[in-house]
């Protein structure tokens, strides 16, 4: 029986999609540091986590009978994919499920913050009745900033036109403009003109310190600011500085550089305390909707590539579309190299096997070759295959659709 282990409070819909399809499934509350996560998947094929659990490479090498990781969330950066994909492990995420719960969270912010909402709440909290519309304004006519115009912003891009807000956008991608928005060249264009800036980046390297001192001493005097992308993206502390200063009339952050592993823990911030400005625990995509969307998803696609092999979506390996064909399947993940295919025909030919079905995709330094056999055990193909100096890693499926994770050598290169 195949293992799985879920992480971090994952929605009990993947536990039970991986239960039907005969997976036995153990599931946690909180994240695992590196040594725990090590110890927690002795025995364990398939991992799901949230953003909390890294998957080091020191990890994949530790665990050679790890098959796939599912984060079940947007971002992939705590998982070191390319050590996945040399040692043949597959990762699936969610990169649409909870994009509504995360633009909704937004909306309601930018408006919370351009009406002082949190402001006005603090004070009768404490008692005093501060009725006044000094620096209260409403959403209609201003300029929304979007940084990262993706799934998310450019959703958000779409409903805030709705709400009769100008859109203007950056991203170092060409993306097409939705609706009315439009385009604008540099990042200082776009802080010259926004009375709200949001930014919707994806967590590759190159964003950690994205917005700085000198990035907030551009934006327009009384802007709000919004963060629910990535927490390393921002300078906290020159936050707090332009919060404190008045150059900044409000902020949002949903993401931090360091965050805590789990519900109750302490969780410290320079941007504790500061008015108008709404703090929440990185729960942009924690809607009961949007992570009963990613349980269903994510966990689907782990299934999905235990019983047939797709890797359809999968972020780090060929992208192969695969059903079951009621015959056999040998699915051969191999080093990109020359004349792998037909080293591998070759075997077949030397065992008088007949292939029925055969597709090739390949990413980067990685193929993947899935071949459909009527007799995959006992022709003694699988063995030659298994010692090829380019193979990752092999798996057979027989016609009954029994999964064999054959040992050897290279099953964790």
């Amino acid at each position: 029986m195949l293992r799985a282990l879920l992480l971090e409070n994952v929605h009990p819909v993947a536990a039970e999609i991986l239960r039907t399809a005969g997976f036995e499934v153990e599931t946690r509350s909180g994240a695992l540091d590196e040594a725990e996560l090590i110890a927690a998947l002795d025995g364990v094929q398939y991992l799901g986590i949230r953003s909390k659990t890294t998957v080091t490479r020191t990890v994949l090498e530790s665990v050679p009978g790890l098959q796939a990781v599912g984060t079940f969330s947007i971002g992939t950066n705590q998982i070191d994919l390319a050590a996945a994909a040399s040692h043949g492990v597959a990762v699936f995420n969610a990169p649409y499920s909870n994009t509504r719960s995360v633009v909704e969270l937004a909306l309601a912010e930018i408006i919370a913050l351009t009406r002082r909402l949190t402001v006005r709440d603090k004070a009768l909290h404490d008692g005093v009745w501060d009725k006044t519309a000094d620096g209260a304004h409403e959403v209609r006519g201003r300029t929304l900033g979007i940084i990262g115009y993706g799934n998310i912003g450019s959703q958000l891009s779409v409903l805030a036109e709705n709400l009769g807000m100008r859109v203007v956008f950056y991203d170092v991608s060409e993306k097409l403009a939705l609706g009315n928005a439009r385009r604008v060249g540099t990042l200082d264009e776009l802080l010259e003109q926004a009375d709200a800036v949001t930014i919707h980046v994806d967590g590759r390297p190159g964003n950690a310190g994205l917005f700085g001192a000198d990035l907030f001493a551009r934006m327009k005097p009384g802007a709000i600011f919004l963060n629910l992308s990535r927490g390393f993206v921002v300078d906290v502390e020159a936050l707090r500085a332009g919060i404190e200063s008045g150059r900044i009339a409000g902020a949002a952050v949903d993401v931090f550089p360091e965050e805590p592993k789990k519900r109750g823990d302490t969780f410290e911030s320079p941007l504790r305390g500061l008015p108008n400005v709404i703090l929440t625990p990185h729960v942009g995509g924690s809607t009961e909707e949007a992570q009963e969307a990613i349980g269903q998803f994510v966990a689907g696609k782990l299934r999905d590539y235990a019983r047939t092999g797709s890797t359809m979506l999968s972020v780090n390996l060929p992208n192969l579309q695969l059903e079951p064909t009621g015959v056999g399947r040998i699915m051969l993940l191999h080093r990109n190299v020359p004349g792998v295919l037909a080293q591998i025909n070759q075997v077949f030919a030397e065992h008088g096997a007949n292939i029925e079905g055969q597709m090739l995709a390949t990413r980067g330094d990685i193929g993947y070759v899935v071949t459909d056999i009527s007799d995959v055990t006992q022709r003694g193909a699988s063995a030659k295959l298994q010692a090829m100096d380019a193979t990752v890693r092999l798996r057979i499926r027989d016609a009954f659709e029994r999964p064999e994770f054959p040992p050897g050598p290279a099953a964790g290169r």
